[in-house]
């Protein structure tokens, strides 16, 4: 037969508010995941439109543009971007460099493109 006595120091509802502990914990782990998955798509966003302002600033370069057209198209694309320049053989080759927030710690991000310098 089934005794429905309970044992000595047991109590009724022990556990309660066991859930609401275990949210508390996990919660805030939650949301830093959840907050370092948003901020590695910024990343990415960010390197493709660094990689795309640097091949259409190779572009203009290539086509003789001056830099200074191309510094500014490179300006309205990503703002705080740096842009570098340089002219290996036949090619006009650009590098775009910025830096962005990833969780508070700052993380460069670059893009680089070349283009044949047919504007000479």
């Amino acid at each position: 037969m089934i005794s429905s006595r309970r044992p000595a120091g047991f109590r009724v509802g022990g556990d309660r508010g066991s859930v609401t502990a275990e949210i508390a914990v996990g919660l805030p782990a939650v949301v830093l995941v959840l907050a370092a998955c948003l901020g590695g798509l910024a990343l990415a966003t960010t390197q493709l439109r660094a990689h795309d302002a640097a091949a259409d600033a190779a572009r203009l370069l290539g086509r003789g543009e001056p830099a200074a057209a191309a510094q500014q198209h490179v300006a309205r694309s990503i703002a705080g971007a740096a842009l570098t320049v340089s002219r290996p053989a036949e090619l006009v080759c650009v590098r775009v460099v910025v830096e962005q927030r990833l969780l508070l710690v700052p993380v460069r991000v670059v893009g680089s493109a070349c283009a044949l310098a047919g504007g000479r």
